[in-house]
């Protein structure tokens, strides 16, 4: 079972090639969100792990469900399901120019790979617990793959 990783130079490439096959016109599968949205939203995710976005403490028990779904997508390589929720503050409901939150997230994509590189990543997460890099390779390329397939790339 091959389990792709954002810290894998080929598989980082494939997200950013991905990435360019998108359109203002691509049309969503499932959700609420327009591609321009997607790609703002997918952006904000990154910061967290570039210690940019500091999500809010969440209760013991969604904690412990999230470390443990954590550990369950590692371990069975699940892909996310699709109309998961999110925290408030990487929901994405305004308006985004699609150009320039493409371009916004491919410098922040090439910015995670510095600080990955760096060893540079935040060493927690409000819902997954204690993050190595693994942990973040893994699943920053999960996401990214869920809203790319979610737009057919």
């Amino acid at each position: 079972m091959v389990k792709k990783s954002l810290h894998n130079k080929k598989d980082f490439d494939e997200i950013i090639e991905r990435i360019s096959h998108l359109s203002e016109n691509s049309q969503r599968k499932w959700g609420k969100m327009n591609v321009a949205q997607m790609l703002c939203h997918c952006d904000l995710i990154l910061q967290v792990a570039l210690k940019k976005i500091e999500l809010p403490k969440i209760n013991f028990l969604f904690r412990a469900v999230g470390i443990f779904t954590k550990k369950e997508i590692q371990i069975f390589n699940n892909g996310i399901p699709p109309n998961m929720p999110s925290f408030q503050k990487v929901i994405v409901n305004f308006e985004c120019d699609f150009e320039k939150s493409k371009l916004r997230l491919l410098d922040t994509l090439n910015e995670y790979w510095e600080a990955y590189k760096n060893r540079n990543l935040a060493q927690d997460h409000a819902l997954f617990g204690a993050m190595k890099e693994k942990d973040w390779g893994f699943l920053e390329y999960k996401h990214l793959n869920h809203h790319l397939k979610q737009f057919n790339v």
